[in-house]
């Protein structure tokens, strides 16, 4: 994030929220008794709707198919965070902006780190030591955030707090039916080699026994910079390991993994087949939730590799 605009975002959003400190914020909600409630990316955005239900009034910073790792903050940003009552990360760094962006709204409210208790996962090469921040790709994870969200909700609204309960006991439990039916048809690849776009599905890989041979953008982030070299190691690892196919995220371009895919003459998965790495698509998409995201990416991968 380039942090020289928060200074003149500050300055809009003050005007907007007419006082960004605690003074500009709605305090227990707004004048319906909703909770105001900020949430960074589309999981995190999905899961407090899941779990609020209309007992929040929901903001989301990050719109379908936005890179979450390279966003700037808009002043209408900086004016939802001023006046809200919970903001909420999908955090491990996802958000590098989100800091800077909190601070110039004048905000001082509870901010939610959904990953609190989840087990990080760790890079290899160049990203060695680094956390993993694609946390959601794991249902199980995925629980461990709505747990985190529907207690801070609970803490910011008491009075709903039974209801937040109920939304939390009924999605968990449509979570683990997501878990158990994924690893079902995972289990039954013969072929679970897996070359994506960018390093985003190391959790999925982890719990489901997928092996990544490689990806086009060998980081977790994908403003990273390829080398022809990188690209050239990546055809060579596709045709030894006798890959299957290419698979590229909605959120990238797919020219670069066309070319790889040509050059090692697979296949590959674009378009309305493309995976959701970095979030969830728009409304409408097969992956307009998180349920549905992770059924896409389960039905995208089983189909390609399994030859069907």
């Amino acid at each position: 994030m380039r942090t020289r605009l928060i200074p003149l975002l500050a300055c809009v959003a003050v005007l907007l929220a007419a006082g960004c400190g605690d003074g500009g914020r709605s305090g227990a909600g707004d004048r319906s008794g909703r909770l105001q409630v900020v949430a960074t990316t589309t999981p995190v955005q999905d899961f407090v709707r899941v779990i609020g239900g209309d007992k929040v009034a929901l903001t989301g910073i990050l719109k379908p198919n936005v890179d979450a790792h390279d966003y700037e903050p808009s002043p209408a940003d900086l004016d939802a965070i001023a006046r809200a009552d919970v903001v909420v990360a999908n955090g491990v760094g996802l958000e590098k902006w989100l800091d800077d962006t909190i601070k110039s709204a004048g905000f001082s409210g509870p901010v939610v780190d959904a990953s609190n208790g989840v087990e990080l996962r760790r890079g290899a090469g160049e990203e060695a030591g680094g956390p993993d921040p694609h946390i959601w790709h794991d249902p199980r994870n995925a629980k461990v955030m709505v747990g985190n969200i529907a207690a801070a909700l609970a803490a910011a609204d008491p009075t709903d707090a039974a209801t937040y309960r109920a939304n939390l006991a009924a999605y968990a439990s449509r979570l683990d039916a997501l878990d158990a039916d994924i690893a079902r048809r995972i289990d039954g690849l013969a072929n679970r080699k897996l070359v994506t776009d960018h390093d985003a599905f190391g959790y999925y890989v982890d719990r489901y026994g997928l092996e990544l041979v490689g990806s086009v953008i060998p980081s977790f982030d994908t403003s990273a910079e390829l080398s022809g070299a990188d690209l050239r190691e990546l055809v060579a690892k596709v045709k030894a390991a006798k890959v299957k196919a290419i698979f590229s995220e909605a959120e990238l371009p797919p020219k670069t993994a066309e070319t790889v895919a040509r050059e090692a003459g697979v296949r590959v998965v674009t378009g309305q087949d493309a995976l959701y790495g970095d979030g969830l698509g728009p409304a409408g998409s097969d992956g307009a939730t998180y349920l549905g995201m992770m059924k896409h990416n389960t039905n995208t991968i089983v189909g390609a590799l399994s030859g069907a």
